[in-house]
Parts: structure tokens; C-alpha cells; sequence
């Protein structure tokens, strides 16, 4: 019974977080969002071990001001605790920076890599995590994840 009601509440703070947090979930592989001028795809391979490649894109609309874009990637448990920040890819500022309050300059297709660690430096446990993506404080987007082992 005990351990009836921990998955439960579990899966009642997974629903919680996903409905709160996201503008989107579509777990069917299209991608989630585009109505904010951005969007996160799904995460490749998925299921993974222990790495994985975070694809988002930004649209021509969100840099009309002239001004740079700030995208936050954050990775979290089903418990919705901070696990990490995937590092990004072929940004201008270099390989391997965090994607937490990131600018970036100009629309595009962007990738994002996370290598199954958590901010400790300690490998994750298999199951299911969520990535979600937040661009210049607009209403976040989150997807599912799996890690394999």
C-alpha cells in the first residue's frame, strides 16, 4: 500500500509539472511549440545511454528588435528536482557552455548535448527525465526523455 501511494504521488507530481510548466508536450515525435517563435524537438537517440543530443529552434520573429534571444535548457527528474543544463553545441561563444541564460544573436536550427550527469558529476539512474526549454521568459516548453542502462 505504502509503495502504491509513493507512485502515485510520483505520477501526480510528473502530471503536475508537465501541465504548470509546459505550453506543450507531444510525445509522438512533432515538435512542441512554434506559437512563441520557438520550438524544442525531441531529444536523439531517445531512449539513451549515456548521451544524448537536445535539438530547439528559434524563429526569425523573436530577434525583430535587434536584441539577443536568452535560452535556458534545464534537465530534471520526474520528481521535477534540477538535475542539469546541457551544454551547447556550435554556439559562438564555444563548445561546451551551459545553455542557462545563453545568448544567442541570430535565428536557427540549435542543438543542445547532455551527457547523462548531473550537476554533481555523478551518472543519472535509468527512467524518465524532462528537458524543458525556456527562451526570453516566455512560457517554457518540456519534453520526455529516457535513459537507458
Amino acid at each position: 500500500m505504502r509503495r502504491s501511494l509513493c507512485v502515485l504521488s510520483v505520477l501526480f507530481a510528473l502530471a503536475c509539472f508537465a501541465q504548470g510548466a509546459s505550453a506543450q508536450d507531444t510525445s509522438r515525435g512533432a515538435a512542441a511549440g512554434g506559437a512563441n517563435g520557438f520550438q524544442l524537438d525531441q531529444n536523439y537517440p531517445n531512449p539513451f545511454n549515456p548521451e544524448t543530443t537536445i535539438p530547439f529552434t528559434l524563429s526569425e520573429e523573436l530577434f525583430v528588435d535587434g536584441r539577443p534571444v536568452v535560452v535556458s535548457i534545464r534537465i530534471f527528474n520526474i520528481l521535477t528536482q534540477l538535475v542539469a543544463y546541457p551544454v551547447a553545441l556550435g554556439h559562438p561563444t564555444g563548445e561546451g557552455v551551459a545553455v542557462d541564460q545563453l545568448e544567442f544573436t541570430q535565428p536557427g536550427r540549435y542543438e543542445a548535448f547532455w551527457d547523462g550527469y548531473d550537476q554533481r558529476g555523478r551518472q543519472v539512474a535509468s527512467g524518465l527525465y524532462l528537458m524543458q526549454l525556456t527562451v526570453n521568459g516566455l512560457k517554457p516548453l518540456t519534453r520526455r526523455m529516457y535513459v537507458m542502462k
